[in-house]
C-alpha cells in the first residue's frame, strides 16, 4: 500500500482529499503545519484549524501531526511579503508558501515518515502527458476555483510525488456533497481567507506595524508635474483609479512608482496597457524550445492572454503579448500555458 501525506488546514477540501485517498487504497498521514504566532479566524494554519484537521483524521481513524514550521514561514513567506512592498512590488505569498512549505518542507517530512507522494486540497490537476513523456502540471476541471496559476513554482522534481484528490471535481459543492455524505465535522466550514497571516486581509495596517514604511510624497504625471500628496506607496497598486484625491480633467491612474523619490506616479488609463513584460527567477516544469508562442496568465483572477516568450541574454524571459495587456504589476506572476499545460513561470520584473 502506497503512502501519502496529506497537507490538511482543517477545512472541507483538505477533510474530502483524505475520504478520497482512502477510497482509492492509500495510507494516508495527515499534516498541518503551524506557521505563525496568534489566532486568526478563518486562516488555514491557527490552532482552531490544526483542532479541525485533527478531528477530521481521529473521525477517518488516520494518523495526525501538527509540525511547527513558523520559522521557515517567516522567513519565505512573511519577511518576503515585506520586502516586496517595501519594493514597491505586489507580492503572492500564496505562491511563496507552495514553494517553501507545502512543496518543500512537508515534502522534507514525507521522507522522513517513509511516504511515497504528499498531497494537498488544491483544485489542479498532475498527469502523465505522451507528447512531453513526463508528469505535468495541469488546469483542474473546477473552472471557478482553478489554482494551477499558485502552483506554477513547485520544483519540477516533485511532479512525480503530487496528488490532487480533487483535479477531476467541477465546483466546491460537489465537495461538500461528499463531506456532508460522510458526515464530515468540516462539511460547512467557511473557505480560509487568502492572507492567512493578516487579520480581516488589512495589509496596510500589517505593514505598518512590521515594516518601516514611508508616509506622504508626491503623486506625480510622468512629466514630473505635481498633482497631488500619496500617504504612502505601500497604499497603492497598479491600476488603481479610486482613493487618489486628485481633481484632474481626464481620470487617473496608478501607472507607477518612483521608490528613490517616493512619488507615485499616475496617467491616463491607456498607459497602462503594456505589449511587453520581462520576467524573472523563472521556473519551467515542461522543457520547451524557445522562442515559443504560449498563453499567459499576468493575474490570479484574470485570462491567459496569447503571447510569445524568448530567452534574453540575461536568462530573464521575455513575454511579448499579441494585444496590450492591462497593469501588469511588478512582483507578481507571470505564467505559462499550452493548452490546459502549464509550461513554467515566472515573477514580473
Amino acid at each position: 500500500m502506497k503512502r501519502v501525506l496529506l497537507g490538511m488546514s482543517g477545512g472541507v477540501d483538505s477533510s474530502v482529499a483524505a475520504i478520497l485517498l482512502k477510497e482509492q487504497g492509500y495510507e494516508v498521514i495527515g499534516i498541518t503545519m503551524k506557521l505563525f504566532e496568534g489566532e486568526i479566524d478563518g486562516s488555514c494554519c491557527s490552532s482552531s484549524s490544526s483542532s479541525d484537521a485533527k478531528r477530521v483524521c481521529d473521525y477517518l481513524q488516520i494518523p495526525h501531526y501538527t509540525i511547527n514550521f513558523k520559522e521557515e514561514f517567516n522567513k519565505y513567506v512573511i519577511q518576503d511579503f515585506i520586502e516586496k512592498y517595501k519594493n514597491c512590488r505586489t507580492p503572492n505569498p500564496c505562491i511563496e508558501c507552495n514553494r517553501y512549505l507545502k512543496f518543500g518542507k512537508m515534502y522534507e517530512k514525507a521522507q522522513e515518515l517513509e511516504c511515497d507522494y504528499i498531497a494537498t486540497g488544491h483544485y489542479a490537476k498532475i498527469e502523465y502527458d505522451e507528447k512531453y513523456h513526463q508528469n505535468v502540471l495541469k488546469k483542474s476541471n473546477a473552472l471557478l476555483k482553478e489554482q494551477s496559476y499558485v502552483l506554477y513554482d513547485i520544483p519540477h522534481n516533485l511532479l512525480d510525488k503530487i496528488i490532487f484528490p480533487l483535479c477531476d471535481f467541477n465546483n466546491k459543492d460537489e465537495i461538500r456533497e461528499i463531506a456532508r455524505k460522510h458526515n464530515l465535522p468540516v462539511a460547512n466550514k467557511p473557505d480560509s481567507e487568502d492572507i492567512c497571516f493578516i487579520p480581516d486581509g488589512n495589509y496596510k495596517e500589517f505593514l505598518e506595524k512590521n515594516s518601516v514604511v514611508r508616509k506622504y510624497g508626491e503623486i506625480v504625471l510622468k512629466n514630473g508635474e505635481i498633482v497631488g500628496t500619496h500617504t504612502g506607496l505601500y497604499n497603492y497598486t497598479i491600476g488603481q483609479r479610486r482613493g487618489l484625491g486628485i481633481a484632474y480633467e481626464v481620470p487617473l491612474f496608478v501607472i507607477g512608482f518612483n521608490q528613490e523619490k517616493n512619488q507615485l506616479v499616475v496617467g491616463r488609463e491607456e498607459e497602462l496597457y503594456q505589449k511587453e513584460i520581462i520576467v524573472e527567477s523563472v521556473n519551467w516544469l515542461v522543457d520547451v524550445e524557445l522562442p515559443k508562442k504560449v498563453a499567459t496568465k499576468i493575474r490570479y483572477s484574470k485570462k491567459e492572454a496569447e503571447s510569445l516568450v524568448e530567452e534574453l541574454d540575461d536568462g530573464n524571459i521575455k513575454v511579448t503579448f499579441n494585444e496590450p495587456q492591462r497593469a501588469p504589476t511588478s512582483g507578481q506572476s507571470a505564467v505559462f500555458y499550452i493548452d490546459d499545460i502549464v509550461i513554467g513561470g515566472g515573477k514580473i520584473k
